[in-house]
């Protein structure tokens, strides 16, 4: 039996945990949360924290593992690049590839000696960052984030030096190493690409347009693929990246930003699937199933991918209009019947205290759709939106 050990049980896991059951394959989902959403997806459940290599190491003693994974997670990294090394499981990481998803200013640094366009900034612990953005003269309004947190998590865009020190102190808040980054906000559209890697260059890539909520969460609501020519545009780049980083295969997702002047800046990595649907929409657009083969590459097959021409295709948020527990969901069956939705995920559960949507974690779930163009995909996700009601009790 073919064994998988994901590594998080956050709704951006369930595409990988039904995938390898599509693909007959046993999986162990590994969360401190027993009610993860993933939890009940997996074949069994590892009740551990996936920061903790040894405990992980130890459980998994004498039982075979053929790969491990951390769809849509940043955090859990480290921990699949260590436990593939210790078990002696494939794995096409690199330490760089791995800091460079954890650590910001890490990545920004590989742009910068890449010559790649991107913001002024400035990293280091909060306790220096005021003379530090003064000393290295990042400009305002600035964007304040954790540098080793994802997800929209402790971020925050700042306009005057009499919002700093707040924002700093949110930021940190979310940091394990009370690490911070400030960096020059720049105008633009927003976009996000998800790649297939193989032999250390993109094998095949989407790109999406992304919208977001209001300042000041800067948190995904929509993806919609393709974005015209930024698909073509951004290959050679991450090309480049890869190469710089090592990252020899797997997958891939990059945040990119357009500027008013037309430079393509690529503000974070993660050598790893996208969450908030992207890794299926690059199915539903280009035909190419990022999901299945991240997997199969982690389970050491060799793979081939051909994308096909695009089509169109969109994810949306579905999120909580106030605080409170969800008592009721209906409408879930009518949804998933509207003509041009590919899938309904809920992700919280009956009870949960369900807060309004200020951060990547705090969705109630999220509609897939394709179509022949895009009126018809925004059709199916109002459609679907409509059929669907949550019940909550408001309330903290």
């Amino acid at each position: 039996m073919t064994t998988l050990l994901v590594l998080g049980g956050a709704d951006g896991a369930l595409g990988a945990l039904r995938t390898a059951r599509r693909l007959g394959v046993h999986t162990i989902c590994a969360d401190a949360r027993a009610d993860a959403p993933g939890a009940a997806e997996a074949d069994e459940l590892l009740n551990v924290s996936t920061l903790a290599v040894p405990a992980l190491a130890a459980a998994l003693r004498g039982r075979p593992v053929d790969g491990v994974v951390s769809p849509a997670s940043d955090v859990n990294l480290p921990s699949q690049y260590a436990l593939a090394t210790r078990l002696g499981l494939p794995c096409g990481l690199s330490a760089e590839a791995v800091r460079a998803s954890v650590d910001k200013g890490y990545f920004r640094a590989v742009c910068d000696g890449l010559g790649l366009p991107g913001p002024r900034w400035w990293q280091g612990p909060r306790r220096q960052a005021r003379a530090g953005v003064r000393e290295s003269g990042v400009p305002y309004p600035l964007m304040v984030k954790p540098t080793d947190s994802s997800g929209s998590r402790g971020i925050g865009r700042v306009d005057t030096p009499a919002g700093l020190g707040p924002a700093l102190a949110v930021a940190a808040a979310h940091s394990r190493r009370d690490v911070v980054i400030v960096e020059e906000y720049l105008n633009g559209r927003h976009f996000t690409a998800e790649a297939v890697i193989t032999g250390g260059r993109v094998a095949a890539t989407g790109v999406t347009e992304r919208r977001l909520t209001d300042p000041p969460y800067f948190v995904t609501t929509e993806h919609w693929m393709p974005a015209g020519d930024l698909a073509e545009r951004a290959r050679p780049v991450l090309d480049a990246l890869c190469s710089a980083l090592g990252y020899r295969w797997g997958a891939l997702n990059v945040d990119l930003l357009l500027t008013p002047d037309d430079r393509l800046v690529v503000g974070e990595w993660g050598a790893r699937t996208g969450g908030n649907g992207v890794a299926e929409l690059l199915g539903l657009a280009y035909g190419v199933d990022a999901t299945e083969a991240y997997l199969r590459m982690a389970l050491g097959e060799r793979i081939d991918v051909e994308p096909g021409p695009p089509g169109h295709a969109a994810f949306r948020v579905l999120g909580a209009p106030v605080e409170g527990k969800l008592v009721g969901v209906d409408g879930v069956a009518a949804a998933r019947a509207v003509p041009g939705i590919a899938d309904v995920v809920v992700a919280a559960s009956l009870g949960d205290t369900v807060v309004p949507y200020t951060r990547a974690g705090a969705k109630l779930g999220y509609l897939l759709a394709a179509g022949p163009d895009r009126p018809a995909v925004a059709a199916s996700l109002a459609a679907a939106e409509s059929a669907l009601r949550f019940d909550i009790e408001a309330g903290p």
